[in-house]
Parts: structure tokens; sequence; C-alpha cells
């Protein structure tokens, strides 16, 4: 099956060709484009949703284009259309999904809706072929921060998440109170290598009690008043080890909330996916914790981390299979529908 895939829901317009067929064990991506924001947006050192919108709309016509060239194909060899349809910005998905919906019905192609967050776990399918469910989940990125139960490809259960913030806007906002460029999550890994992780302890963000959520807002906090503190007396402060410290609570956090679920549920696989499992000190803790409890771990290769469209053709091929295809009556929306 040959799917084409969009992806729009924050700041990155991105399309995907790719060819599907679970019973061959086919699972190739034949081009993936992303066309990036990030520059654009740092000037106001965030997303601007308006902003956003308006440039997946001068993107997602050319860039679908140049991703059926690339993938040496034409509408004719498309089997299946595929699109994030929640949750994200709700301007930026109505642009994907809207063009989705004309695509599709123009050239009477199949339509599927694809849920983003279930996007970022079928990247692990892309780069680990013989990743199956049943296996957990969890999905780390700028809007979402989810433990997930994931009975078979279609089928997953929310088991924690975060209350407030999600881990890499915690990030994102730590890094520009210390001043570093948008996005900051990359520079903050880089800092948090050089600097001593046990200089400050922050709290954690794992949430006591009888619950797997966390709570990420509390930890911020206490990062962006340390830093203010310093700047109120006048005292220096080492950014590689704020970054080093700050960075050992959240992965403290997200380890000990994968400990509590492994002896709650007993699951022998992992995935780990979402844009912040790009950070080098999450995966080496990940890894540590599979090693440790005998638990098998399956992380996306970089370039497929951050939104892709790549992603979201892998979710839409399952979807398809299991009969879960959408009319042209599709509406995007802006929260978790599952």
């Amino acid at each position: 099956m040959i799917v084409l895939a969009f992806e729009s829901s924050c700041d990155e317009t991105a399309v995907a060709v790719l060819e599907m067929d679970e019973k061959s064990g086919i699972r190739k991506i034949l081009s993936s484009l992303v066309a990036s924001q990030v520059s654009i947006h740092a000037l106001y050192g965030g997303v601007v949703p308006e902003i956003a919108s308006r440039a997946h709309t001068e993107a997602i016509s050319s860039l679908t284009e140049n991703a059926l060239k690339q993938a040496n194909i034409t509408v004719k060899n498309v089997d299946l259309v595929g699109v994030t349809a929640h949750p994200g910005l709700i301007g930026a998905l109505l642009v994907g999904v809207n063009f989705a919906k004309a695509y599709a019905y123009a050239n009477r192609k199949p339509l599927v809706a694809v849920d983003h967050i279930m996007g970022h776990v079928a990247a692990a399918y892309l780069s680990h072929p013989a990743l199956k469910p049943p296996f957990f989940a969890m999905v780390t990125s700028g809007g979402h921060t989810s433990l997930l139960s994931f009975t078979d490809f279609t089928t997953v259960e929310t088991v924690g998440k975060t209350r407030d913030d999600a881990v890499g806007e915690c990030f994102d906002k730590v890094a520009r109170t210390m001043g570093l460029p948008y996005p900051g999550g990359a520079e903050m890994d880089r800092l948090a290598t050089l600097g001593n992780p046990k200089s400050i302890r922050f709290p954690s963000a794992a949430i006591q009690g009888d619950t797997l959520d966390f709570s990420f807002s509390g930890l911020k906090t206490a990062v962006i008043n340390y830093l203010n503190t310093c700047r109120q007396k006048g005292e220096e402060y080492s950014k590689e080890d704020i970054a080093a410290s700050f960075t050992k609570a959240v992965t403290g956090a997200i380890t000990e909330r994968l400990h509590e679920a492994k002896d709650r549920y007993g699951f022998t696989k992992f995935v780990l996916a979402g844009g912040v499992s790009a950070n080098s000190h999450l995966r080496q803790a990940v890894l540590a914790f599979g090693k440790k409890r005998n638990v098998q771990i399956y992380i996306p290769e970089l370039s497929l981390c951050g939104d892709n469209a790549a992603m979201i053709g892998a979710q839409a091929y399952y979807e398809a299979e299991a009969g879960n295809f959408s009319d042209f009556s599709l509406n995007p929306s802006a929260t978790h529908r599952r």
C-alpha cells in the first residue's frame, strides 16, 4: 500500500510517502519532507499559532508535489491519504486536514485521520521493523507527555500523563529563562553533558500517590526561581550545572514512573518517542531502565523523533487496516480524542 501523509499539528509542515505491507514485512519511507518554521518563531521565543498556520498554507502544496516527485510516483499510485487530525494547534491542524480532504476527494482516495501522539509511537515501527504490539510507550514532546499501553496497532490506553506543562515545553521555558536560543532542547542537552547533575537539587515531576501522572510546572518554576534569585543577589551561576541538574530531575521522574509502571503491568517492550526522545540523557536513562528491568527498548532514529509525516503515514496504514476510515466531514480537534 502506498500512503501519502500530511502533518501540520504545530510548526512543522511535513509530507511523506510510504510503502507499507505488514504481511510482507515492508515498512519503507519513499520520501519524507519537512518545512521547518524554527527561524520564524525564534524571533518570538516560541511558536506563534497564527504565523504557523499561514506558513503551513504557503508550504503544503509545493511540499506535496516534491514528496511525490522524490518518491518517484504520481497521485495515481497513491492508495491512501493520512493526516494528523488531533491534537495540536487548531489553526495549524485545519490547514493540513483541509488540504488532505481536498486532495483525497479530488483524486478519489480513501482518507484516514491520525492521532498525533499515536503517530509519534508509529515512528518506532519504521526504525524497528520487527516491533509489534502489545507494548508500553511514552511520548515526550513540546506539547505532550503521555505514558501509554498499546494492545494492538490502533488500541491504546493512557495510563499516565502530565497534568500541566509537557516535558518539552518545560525544557524550552527553562532554556529561554537561561537566555538560550529557541528551541532550547538541543543546547540544554549539550550543556547538561558539561555540568554537574548533583550540584542543585530540583523537585521531582513525578506526582506522589497512587498515580503514574506528572507535573512539570513545579519543576519549571523551581528552576526559574533559582535563576531569578541568583540574578537578584548578583550571584553567578553555571548554566552547565543548571542544565545538568534540571535534566537529572526530568530523567529521574520519568524513570521512576517507568519502574512503577513495570511493577504494575509487567510489560517487556517499551517505546520512547516524541521530540524529547532525541535527548541523549533521556535515552541513556531509559536504556539503563530497560537493562535493569529486562525490558526491550525501542527508540526511533533521530530524524523521526520530531514532528514528521512519515510517522503519520505509518499509523494511517494501521488505521486503514483496522477499517478506521474518515469521511469528508472530518474536522480537526485541538485536544486528544482517544
